[in-house]
C-alpha cells in the first residue's frame, strides 16, 4: 500500500537533509559539546539595545507596524550607511525584513522568473540554491578554491549565459572569512552592467571586518546603484542573531517588486525589535569600532591557541568564523569525518566547509565560530589539542 505522505510536498523541500548548522548544533545539546559550529555568540548582545526592545515592547504599540517597516528604522538604516559607507539611500528604498535569509527569498521570488539563470560563488549560505530553484530560475555555481578564493573574470563568463540574469553574492564572505578585493569589486561591477546584471548582495557580515579594513559594498560602484540589492542583519551587526530583523535596500523600481514579494512572506517584523535596532545604528562609530576590536581579540585567541596545538589555520579578515586546514595540520582524513569525531572524542563542534559546495568540491577545510567566551574558546583549543595528539599517537607520530 502507498504511503500518502511519500508524495507530498515540493521534492526540492521534501528530499532536502536538515541544514548542517542545525544539525550539528542538535548534535552539540545532545553530547554536551563546545559548539563552535553554528554562528551565534555566547553574551547576551548590548545590554543599552536589549533595553530599548524591552521599552519598547512596554510602552510602545505591538500592534502590526507597516508593512516595509517602521519609519524610524528605515530612516535610521538609510542614515547609517551613509555615514558609514557614504551611500545616498533614502528611507523609501528601504525594506525591513525577519531576518536576511527572509530578505534573500523575497529578492529572489521578486526578481527570478521561471529559466532565469543566477550566478552563485561557491563556498556558499546553503539557502541560496534551493531558493533560487524554488523561485524557478537556475542556480549556475562558480567554484572558488583557497587559499585566496579569488573571483576572475574568466571563471564568471564561462558561467554566464544568454539566460543570466542575476549575480547572488556573500561579502564578507562565510566560511571564507574574505573581504572582497577593491578589484573583485569592481570587476563585478563592470560585469553586470555590460550584460545588464542585478546583483543581490548579502553584505550581513559589512561591519565584522578586522585589521582595520574599510567595507565596499557593490551598490557604491559605478553603475551598480541602480542594479542592486543590498541587505543587511542587526542580528550580526548587534549579536542579537535570534532576533531576525534584517533589510533589503534598492532603488525604487526594484524595491517596489521586493516589497510585493515581502507582503506575502512575514509580511511585517516585531516593532519593539525595529525601535531597539533603530536606535542601535546611530551609536557613534566607535561603538561599532570597539565591537570589531573584541571580536578581532577573539579570533586571534583561538588562532594563536590552535596554532601552538600545531593547527594551520586559515586567515580570517573577518566574520565570526576561521577555517583549519586539516592535511596542513598533518590529519589524514576529510571534513565531515573530522567533525564527527571531534564532536564525540573531543567534545566540539564543527562546520565542515564541504557543506558550503553543492558538489562538496572542498573537504579539507572545518569552520570554527570564536564570537565566544573567552574560556569557553580556551575549553575548546585544549580539548582539539588533545584530539590532535591522540591521532598523532594513533599514527604513530607522537611528539
Amino acid at each position: 500500500m502507498t504511503d500518502p505522505a511519500a508524495a507530498l510536498g515540493h521534492p526540492l523541500f521534501r528530499d532536502m537533509p536538515t541544514t548542517i548548522f542545525e544539525k550539528m548544533s542538535i548534535r552539540a545539546r545532545e553530547t554536551g559539546a563546545i559548539n563552535l559550529g553554528q554562528g551565534f555568540p555566547d553574551g547576551p548582545g548590548p545590554h543599552e539595545v536589549l533595553e530599548a526592545a524591552a521599552h519598547a515592547l512596554l510602552n510602545r504599540s505591538n500592534q502590526y507596524p507597516p508593512m516595509m517597516g517602521l519609519p524610524e528604522l528605515r530612516a535610521a538604516i538609510a542614515a547609517h550607511y551613509g555615514v558609514h559607507q557614504g551611500l545616498d539611500l533614502r528611507p523609501e528604498e528601504v525594506i525591513v525584513t525577519s531576518g536576511a535569509t527572509e530578505a534573500l527569498a523575497a529578492s529572489l521570488m521578486a526578481l527570478v522568473t521561471p529559466g532565469d539563470e543566477v550566478l552563485v560563488l561557491a563556498p556558499l549560505y546553503d539557502s541560496y540554491v534551493p531558493l533560487i530553484e524554488r523561485a524557478g530560475g537556475v542556480a549556475k555555481v562558480i567554484t572558488l578554491t583557497p587559499p585566496e578564493w579569488r573571483i576572475t573574470q574568466e571563471a564568471l563568463a564561462a558561467a554566464a549565459s544568454d539566460r543570466t540574469r542575476l549575480i547572488l553574492l556573500n561579502n564578507p564572505t562565510n566560511p571564507t572569512a574574505v573581504v572582497m578585493r577593491e578589484a573583485e569589486l569592481a570587476l563585478l561591477a563592470r560585469f553586470c552592467v555590460e550584460r545588464d546584471l542585478i546583483a543581490i548582495c548579502d553584505e550581513v557580515w559589512e561591519h565584522v571586518i578586522f585589521d582595520g579594513a574599510r567595507y565596499q559594498s557593490l551598490m557604491a560602484f559605478p553603475g551598480m546603484r541602480e542594479r542592486t540589492v543590498k541587505i543587511g542583519s542587526a542580528g550580526k551587526i548587534f549579536s542579537l542573531t535570534g532576533w531576525k530583523v534584517g533589510w533589503m535596500c534598492a532603488a525604487p523600481a526594484l524595491a517596489a517588486l521586493l516589497a510585493r514579494a515581502h507582503q506575502f512572506l512575514t509580511f511585517t517584523t516585531a516593532p519593539n525589535l525595529q525601535w531597539a535596532v533603530a536606535e542601535g545604528l546611530g551609536k557613534p562609530a566607535q561603538w561599532f569600532a570597539q565591537m570589531r576590536d573584541d571580536y578581532q581579540a577573539s579570533r586571534d585567541r583561538l588562532a594563536e591557541g590552535l596554532e601552538a596545538a600545531g593547527y594551520a589555520v586559515q586567515p580570517s579578515a573577518a566574520t565570526w568564523f576561521l577555517s583549519i586546514d586539516l592535511p596542513a595540520s598533518g590529519i589524514a582524513m576529510d571534513d565531515v569525518t573530522f567533525c564527527e569525531r571531534i564532536i564525540d572524542e573531543a567534545g566540539v563542534a564543527a562546520i565542515p566547509v564541504s557543506a558550503f559546495f553543492p558538489d562538496g568540491a572542498v573537504t579539507s577545510l572545518v569552520r570554527l565560530c570564536f564570537s565566544k567566551a573567552d574560556g569557553v574558546i580556551d575549553a575548546a583549543v585544549d580539548r582539539l589539542a588533545r584530539f590532535r595528539q591522540s591521532l598523532l599517537a594513533e599514527s604513530g607520530t607522537a611528539r
